[in-house]
């Protein structure tokens, strides 16, 4: 199948196979990475990058499309790892200044998650402005996408053109963790109803998190989950957070259990990659 997007279909497997190669050449060298954005989507990309935040703005005459990168080194994790598990309850807040204004929209009671948040906040005036006159010069979808943190960017982002009058098509993540509270991603399942299309390989841990309780976690997914790889794959995420659970006081985790969990991403983190993505989302088309 053609790497391309399909305006009229909503979750087509197709516009998902095009965006997690837009997703996965965010990581590549700038270079590269336009090499291929061009040659493989037929897209000019333009780089943003502010500290260790970075995306893609790629265009043609019929798309734009924002890719957010992930962690600076997808294969170990160790980028995000504070983020994921170190007092992960305290960075769920209410954000402040500019766009805490744009996210407190969400609702009274809407918490997110502070590194994510700090993170998008880096980079947004100028991917904000790179859109902004892609679409005066002419309107068209607006697709926004990113695998592991660059899949809980694409969400804020996604909000926060929202807030001002920019129309998002459609948005595709690929193992991204959770973004903030149940208020906050019901808000963001209302406003963009159809539109976001959250993919997940079965083993991958990292859409479990962040957490540091079991039992009573605060963080929560926007609803559309598609779940790749077979159901009940061995090494599932879910059973593995399940394991971890019965070892625990109360749902909480101790410190020996972080290490715990930590050495279970580690195990796991091949189903984290976007190889693993791309060859699941290949795989759909021979089916």
């Amino acid at each position: 199948m053609g790497k391309t997007l399909i305006e009229d279909a909503f979750g087509d497997p197709r516009n998902a196979e095009a965006l997690a190669w837009a997703s996965d050449f965010s990581y590549y060298p700038e270079a590269e990475a336009k090499a291929k954005f061009h040659a493989e989507l037929g897209l000019e990309a333009r780089l943003f990058s502010a500290g260790n935040t970075q995306a893609y703005v790629a265009t043609n005459d019929d798309h734009v499309v924002v890719a957010f990168r992930g962690t600076e080194s997808p294969t170990s994790l160790e980028g995000v790892k504070d983020w994921l598990l170190t007092d992960a309850v305290d960075l769920l807040i209410v954000p402040e200044g500019r766009l805490g204004t744009d996210l407190a929209a969400a609702g009274v009671g809407a918490r997110f998650h502070q590194g994510f948040v700090n993170a998008i906040a880096a980079i947004w005036d100028p991917v904000r402005e790179a859109v902004d006159r892609e679409m005066n010069a002419a309107e068209r979808p607006l697709w926004i996408t990113g695998h592991s943190l660059g899949g809980a960017l694409a969400l804020l982002a996604a909000w926060l053109f929202l807030r001002r009058m920019v129309p998002v098509h459609q948005i595709y993540t690929f193992g991204g963790p959770m973004i903030g509270n149940d208020l906050a991603v019901t808000a963001f399942d209302r406003e963009f109803a159809g539109k976001i299309f959250r993919y997940v390989n079965v083993p991958d841990p990292v859409p479990k998190l962040p957490t540091v309780s079991l039992v009573a976690n605060q963080y929560s997914h926007c609803q559309r989950e598609i779940t790749l790889g077979a159901a009940g794959a061995t090494g599932a995420a879910a059973d593995f957070f399940h394991e971890l659970g019965k070892k625990t006081v109360d749902g909480i985790l101790n410190a020996t259990l972080l290490d715990d969990v930590w050495n279970g991403l580690k195990e796991r983190i091949g189903a984290h990659g976007m190889a693993s993505y791309r060859g699941l989302l290949a795989d759909l088309f021979k089916e």
